[in-house]
C-alpha cells in the first residue's frame, strides 16, 4: 500500500512545490497600471571614433512578442528642427522578449532595421516614436507632437540647444546629456523607472536588446537612504537597511504607529560604520496587516521618546505604508512624505513578511514609490525586477494638434502665481498655493520643492516635494487644505500655512531637498519667492527678505482691501522674486487672476524708434526700443510687448517702470543708458510686431484681438496676415526694414510724425539714432523723379477702379498704398513720408509719379534716382498727356465740364432755330395776342 501510494504522495508533494514557488515569484512581479505599451528604452548616438555601432532599442512593456504595425520612428535634427530620418515600422514585431533594435549594420546583435553607419545624429536632436498614419511623416516636415506616443531629446555637452525640440515633444524636461566623459569606451541613453509610473534616463554601458542597467544612485554621503525593508507578518521580526553616512552626525531610526502617530521604537545608529546599517525590529512592530511609518532623523535615541508625538522636525529619509484596509493618517503621510502616497500592501504573504527593496533610480528621499517588492539582499545589491508599466506622459492621439505653446515672457521657469495664506474663520481651511508655467499647458514638475519658512527662526517649517505631479493644462497647480474647492493636486492639513511675517520659496533642486545641501537660507536652485507679513510685522522678515527677494519690502495680505477672502495675486510681470509684481485680489484659483484695473493710461506716449539684432548689416548694434512723450510722464499702466513672426507667439510681455526722462525718451533694450531691459534672452526679432498696451498684463500679448482703448500704439514689420488683421488699421500692410539703405552699419524703423498711432505714414528705415531725435527724409536730398509703376488686378475693370483709387485726395492709407507699389520696386526704405512733394497721375492700371522726392543720405537718393531709371520702356508708355493715351485727374476732368458746355450751347441754338422757322410759318394775331414787354423781348430774341 505505501509503495503504491509514494508515487503520487512524490507527484503531490512537487506540484505543491512548483505552485508555491510560483506564487513567490508571481508576487514579487510589479504590478502593471493598464495595458502594456510600446517605449524608446534606449539610445546610443554618439560611439568611440566612426560611429559604427549606433542603435534605437525599443521595448514592449508585456515582455513579449508585439506587432508594431501603425508605428513610426522619426529622427529629428536640432538644428533647424526639423526630420532627417524617417522609419515606418509597419510589418515589423518586437522579439519574443519585447525588445526590436534599429541600428548600425555591424553591430551585435543584429538589429531588425539595419542603418548605415554614422545614420543617428550626435545631437542636438530628438528620437520620436508615433502611433498614427505614417503618411503624415515624411523628412524635411518640421517638428510635431500630432500621434506623439514616446520622445527622447538629447544632446552633448558641446553642442546644447535643443531647447525648441524639448519644448514641443517633452514639455517640462530638460534635454538628456550623453556625457561622452561618463564612462571609458562607449556609453549610451537608457530609460529607468523612477518612481511609481515616473521615468528617467541615465547614463550606462549600452545593453542592446537587453535590460537597462538600473540600479538605484550612491547616496551623498551626508544623507543616508532606507535601501531595504522588511515587515514582519506578526510572526517574523522585521529589519531596515540603510546605506552607510559617516558625515551625517548621529542618527536616529524610529518606527511611528499608523493609527495614533506615536512612536512605536527608536534606536540609534552608528552612521560611521563601513557598509550598510541592518536594524533589527521586533515582529509585533512594522506588521503588514497594519499601517506605520520608518523615518531616519538627524539626533540622538532620546529626542524621540517612546509613545511620543510625532516630531515636526524633517527626517532625513521615510518610509509610509497601509495594511489592507488601514490607511494611516493624512498628518503622518504628509508630514513624512508630503505629495506622496503610502506604500499599498496586499494581502499576499501576510504571514512571511513583505520584502522590499530601493529599485528606482530616483535621486530624492521620502518616496515610497520607489521600492518594489523583490528578494531580500543583506548587503548586496537590491535585485530588482524589470517594470513592466509604461510612462506618465500626455499622448496626444492622431489627428489632434498639441495646444498653442506661448513662448516665455520674461521668465520659463516655475513661479508663483497666487498665494493666500490667511482665510476667515479659526479654522484656516482655505489656505493654498497657486504655481503657474509660463508655457501654460501641462509641464512636469519632476524636481520642483516648495519650502515655507518661518521668520522667527529663519528656517523651512515644511519642504515639500512635487516630483511626480504635472500642471493641469493651462499650467496651473494648486497644492493646498483639503476642503479647497477646487480640490487641489496636493493636500495639507488645516492651518499648515502660516499668516506671516513668513516666506514661501520654490526650487529646483533634483538631487533632493534645497536645505540638505546648504546652509542658512538656501538660495541655489531658487525660481521664484514670496515674503508676506502682518500689520506692523515687516522687520521680523529682515532676513527672509536679505536672501530671498533683496531689496524688497513683504507684502502684506490686506484683510481690510476687500470684502470676505482676499490672495497675494501676480499681476504686472513674469520676473521672478519681483514683489511689485503682487496685488491684493479676490482668490482664483486653477483660474486667471482677477487683478485691479491699472491707473489712467498716459497720455502722448508712442513708439518711436525700433531696433533689431538682425537688422545690423554686420554691426555690433543690439536691439531696442524707443518710446517717446511729455516728459517726467509716468508710465505705470503700460505694457510693451514683442511678437515674433518665426515662433508664432509674444516674445517678450514688459510691464514699463519708471518715468520718460526730461529729453521726452524712455528706452527698453539691452543697450547702454536702457531705462528697462529686456527679459534674458529675449530681443526684437527680425519679422514681428511692436505694440503699446494699456491694460492688464495678460491682456496685453502681441498677436490677439486688443481692443482699441488697449491697443496705444503699433509697428508691424512682419507678413502674417493674422497679426496685422489684429493688429494693424492699413488693411494688412505693414513697415518692412530696407537693408539696402546702408552698406555698412545698423539699421532701424524711426518714427518721423510724432502723433498719428498706428500709422504707416510716420515710419522710414534709418540709421538707429538712441536717445536722440530720429533721422527723417530731408528736402536736402531730394531728387527729381518720372516713372511708371504697372499696378497689379485681376482684370481691366479692377485695374481702372484701383487707378482711380490712388489718385483721389492723398490722404494716409492711399499715400502708404502708393509707397507700397515703389517700395516693391525700389527696395530702398520708400515710405509715404518721402512722397508728400510728388504728383501723381493714372490710366487703365499705370501710375505716373512725378516730381520732388526728399531721401535720409546721397546712398538712398541714389537708389530713388537708379529706381527712376530702371524700367525705360515702361516710362515711354507713360506719355499720355502729349499723345492723348494718358491723362491726368484734372485734365480728365476739364475734358467733361467742356463737352457739357458745348451741349447746353447746340441745345440753345437748335431752340432758336425751331423758333423762327416756326414764326415764319405762322404769322402773328394782332388781335388775339396780348402784348407784354416780356413777350416783346422775347422776340427780340
Amino acid at each position: 500500500m505505501d509503495k503504491v501510494l509514494f508515487p503520487f504522495f512524490f507527484f503531490f508533494c512537487r506540484i505543491t512545490m512548483m505552485l508555491i514557488t510560483l506564487v513567490f515569484h508571481l508576487c514579487l512581479l510589479v504590478v502593471v497600471h493598464g495595458d502594456p505599451c510600446l517605449i524608446i528604452s534606449e539610445i546610443n548616438a554618439d560611439n568611440p571614433k566612426l560611429d559604427m555601432t549606433e542603435f534605437v532599442e525599443l521595448y514592449h512593456t508585456s515582455g513579449q512578442r508585439a506587432s508594431l504595425d501603425g508605428y513610426t520612428l522619426v529622427f529629428y535634427n536640432g538644428n533647424g528642427n526639423i526630420a532627417y530620418k524617417v522609419l515606418d515600422l509597419k510589418g515589423h514585431s518586437t522579439d519574443d522578449r519585447g525588445f526590436f533594435l534599429v541600428g548600425s549594420m555591424d553591430m551585435l546583435p543584429k538589429p531588425a532595421i539595419p542603418l548605415p553607419p554614422n545614420t543617428v545624429q550626435n545631437g542636438p536632436d530628438a528620437i520620436v516614436l508615433y502611433h498614427t498614419s505614417a503618411a503624415r511623416y515624411s523628412e524635411k516636415m518640421n517638428v510635431t507632437s500630432i500621434g506623439l506616443v514616446d520622445a527622447v531629446v538629447y544632446m552633448t555637452r558641446r553642442t546644447g540647444g535643443a531647447e525648441f525640440l524639448a519644448e514641443i515633444l517633452t514639455p517640462g524636461e530638460q534635454a538628456f546629456v550623453e556625457d561622452e566623459a561618463a564612462l571609458e569606451g562607449d556609453e549610451s541613453i537608457e530609460r529607468c523607472l523612477l518612481s511609481e509610473d515616473q521615468w528617467g534616463f541615465q547614463v550606462s554601458s549600452p545593453s542592446p536588446g537587453q535590460r537597462n542597467n538600473c540600479t538605484p544612485p550612491a547616496a551623498p554621503s551626508s544623507i543616508p537612504f532606507i535601501t531595504e525593508l522588511k515587515l514582519g507578518g506578526g510572526q517574523v521580526d522585521g529589519f531596515v537597511e540603510l546605506t552607510e553616512a559617516p558625515a551625517a552626525g548621529p542618527l536616529v531610526l524610529v518606527v511611528l504607529d499608523g493609527k495614533t502617530d506615536r512612536v512605536s521604537v527608536r534606536v540609534e545608529v552608528d552612521p560611521s560604520r563601513n557598509g550598510l546599517n541592518y536594524v533589527i525590529i521586533e515582529k509585533k512592530y512594522m506588521k503588514g496587516d497594519e499601517s506605520g511609518a520608518v523615518a531616519v532623523y538627524s539626533g540622538r535615541a532620546t529626542d524621540f521618546p517612546v509613545g511620543s508625538p510625532l516630531s515636526q522636525l524633517q527626517p532625513l529619509d521615510a518610509f509610509v505604508f497601509a495594511g489592507p484596509g488601514n490607511k494611516p493618517s493624512a498628518n503622518l503621510t504628509e508630514m513624512l512624505i508630503p505629495g506622496r502616497q503610502p506604500y499599498q500592501l496586499s494581502n499576499n504573504l501576510r504571514e512571511g513578511g513583505f520584502y522590499l527593496s530601493r529599485c528606482g533610480v530616483a535621486t530624492w528621499t521620502r518616496d515610497p514609490g520607489i521600492f518594489w517588492e523583490a528578494p531580500q539582499t543583506p548587503g548586496l545589491p537590491n535585485q530588482c525586477p524589470w517594470p513592466k508599466i509604461c510612462p506618465h506622459s500626455a499622448v496626444i492621439p492622431g489627428g489632434t494638434d498639441s495646444p498653442l505653446h506661448l513662448p516665455p515672457w520674461g521668465n520659463s521657469d516655475f513661479l508663483i502665481n497666487e498665494l493666500n495664506t490667511d482665510t476667515p474663520g479659526a479654522a484656516e481651511d482655505g489656505e493654498y498655493i497657486e504655481l503657474w508655467h509660463p508655457s501654460g499647458r501641462r509641464v512636469s514638475l519632476q524636481g520642483i520643492w516648495i519650502l515655507l519658512f518661518s521668520a522667527h527662526n529663519n528656517k523651512p517649517y515644511r519642504e515639500i516635494s512635487l516630483s511626480g505631479h504635472f500642471t493641469t493644462a493651462k499650467g496651473y497647480f494648486l497644492l493646498g487644505s483639503d476642503r479647497l474647492v477646487p480640490a487641489p493636486s496636493l493636500r495639507l492639513p488645516p492651518n499648515t500655512i502660516q499668516n506671516g511675517p513668513d516666506a514661501v520659496a520654490l526650487y529646483r533642486s533634483p538631487f533632493g531637498q534645497p536645505s540638505a545641501t546648504q546652509r542658512g537660507i538656501p538660495t541655489k536652485g531658487l525660481l521664484d519667492a514670496v515674503v508676506y507679513r502682518q500689520r506692523g510685522s515687516d522687520r521680523e522678515a529682515q532676513e527672509l527678505s536679505k536672501a530671498l527677494t533683496p531689496g524688497q519690502l513683504p507684502l502684506l495680505e490686506d484683510p481690510d482691501v476687500l470684502p470676505g477672502d482676499e490672495t497675494l495675486s501676480r499681476c504686472r510681470g513674469l520676473y521672478p522674486y519681483d514683489l511689485s509684481a503682487f496685488s491684493v485680489a479676490p482668490p482664483t484659483p486653477l483660474r486667471e487672476n482677477s487683478c485691479p484695473r491699472p491707473p489712467p493710461a498716459p497720455e502722448g506716449v508712442v513708439i518711436s524708434e525700433v531696433a533689431s539684432g538682425y537688422w545690423t548689416n554686420h554691426s555690433q548694434q543690439r536691439a531696442f526700443v524707443e518710446l517717446q512723450g511729455p516728459p517726467m510722464t509716468d508710465l505705470r499702466g503700460l505694457v510693451l510687448s514683442v511678437f515674433d513672426q518665426e515662433r508664432g507667439g509674444t516674445v517678450v510681455a514688459l510691464p514699463l517702470k519708471g518715468y520718460v526722462n526730461q529729453d521726452g525718451f524712455y528706452m527698453v533694450g539691452n543697450v547702454t543708458g536702457a531705462d528697462q531691459a529686456f527679459p534674458e534672452g529675449s530681443t526684437v526679432p527680425a519679422r514681428g510686431a511692436v505694440v503699446l498696451c494699456y491694460d492688464l498684463f495678460s491682456v496685453c500679448r502681441a498677436g490677439t484681438a486688443l481692443t482699441n482703448s488697449s491697443l496705444r500704439d503699433v509697428l508691424v514689420f512682419s507678413e502674417n496676415q493674422r497679426l496685422l488683421s489684429s493688429l494693424s488699421t492699413t488693411r494688412g500692410r505693414q513697415v518692412m526694414p530696407s537693408l539696402r539703405l546702408v552698406q555698412d552699419g545698423a539699421l532701424s524703423l524711426s518714427r518721423c510724425l510724432c502723433c498719428e498711432v498706428r500709422s504707416l505714414s510716420a515710419w522710414t528705415s534709418s540709421s538707429p539714432t538712441p536717445h536722440s531725435t530720429n533721422l527723417c527724409p530731408s528736402s536736402a536730398f531730394s531728387s527729381q523723379i518720372d516713372l511708371c509703376v504697372r499696378l497689379p488686378s485681376e482684370d481691366q475693370q479692377g485695374e481702372l477702379e484701383e487707378c482711380s483709387s490712388l489718385t483721389r485726395p492723398l490722404h494716409g492709407k492711399k499715400v502708404a498704398e502708393v509707397a507700397g507699389y515703389l517700395e516693391q520696386t525700389c527696395k530702398c526704405g520708400l515710405s509715404a513720408l518721402y512722397l508728400q512733394g510728388a504728383n501723381f497721375s493714372c490710366y487703365s492700371g499705370w501710375l505716373r509719379v512725378r516730381g520732388n522726392i526728399q531721401a535720409l543720405s546721397d546712398r538712398q537718393k541714389a537708389l530713388i534716382i537708379q529706381m527712376s531709371n530702371m524700367r525705360p520702356s515702361e516710362t515711354e508708355a507713360c506719355s499720355f498727356p502729349t499723345t492723348g493715351r494718358y491723362s491726368g485727374t484734372a485734365s480728365a476732368l476739364g475734358l467733361q465740364v467742356g463737352l457739357i458746355i458745348m451741349v447746353l450751347l447746340l441745345l440753345g441754338l437748335g431752340a432758336a432755330l425751331f423758333t423762327n422757322l416756326y414764326r415764319r410759318r405762322r404769322p402773328l394775331d394782332y388781335y388775339t395776342m396780348e402784348l407784354s414787354e416780356n413777350a416783346e423781348g422775347l422776340s427780340d430774341l
